[in-house]
C-alpha cells in the first residue's frame, strides 16, 4: 500500500463541489445562501395559521378515534378496517379545522 496524504480540501471538478476533511471522510461544503424576509399575503397567513394550529388536528383525530372504539386491538385484526376508519377520521378532522379556523 502507498502510504498518501490526503488534502485537507479539494475542488470535484464535475461538479464544482469543495470538500472539506473531516477525519477519514470528505463532507461537501454547502452553505445555504441568506434568505430575504419574505411577506406573507392573506392566504400565506391563513396557511401559517392553520400550521400552527396543526396540532389542534392532531388531537381532534385522538378524540375522534376514542369514540368510535378504534384501538391497537383493531389494527392487529382487521388491518384495511382500521386504515378505512383512520383516513376518514383525519379527513373528518382537517375538515372541521378548515371550516373552524380558515374559512370563518
Amino acid at each position: 500500500m502507498e502510504n498518501k496524504e490526503l488534502k485537507e480540501s479539494f475542488i470535484d471538478k464535475k461538479t464544482g463541489i469543495e470538500y472539506v476533511r473531516q477525519g477519514d471522510y470528505y463532507i461537501p461544503n454547502l452553505v445555504l445562501p441568506k434568505q430575504k424576509k419574505i411577506h406573507l399575503n392573506k392566504y400565506g397567513r391563513m396557511r401559517l395559521n392553520y400550521l400552527k394550529e396543526h396540532k389542534r388536528v392532531n388531537q381532534i383525530i385522538e378524540d375522534l378515534k376514542a369514540k368510535s372504539n378504534l384501538t391497537e386491538d383493531v389494527k392487529n385484526t382487521d388491518m384495511l378496517y382500521w386504515v378505512g376508519t383512520m383516513n376518514s377520521i383525519k379527513n373528518q378532522a382537517e375538515e372541521f379545522v378548515l371550516k373552524e379556523l380558515i374559512y370563518i
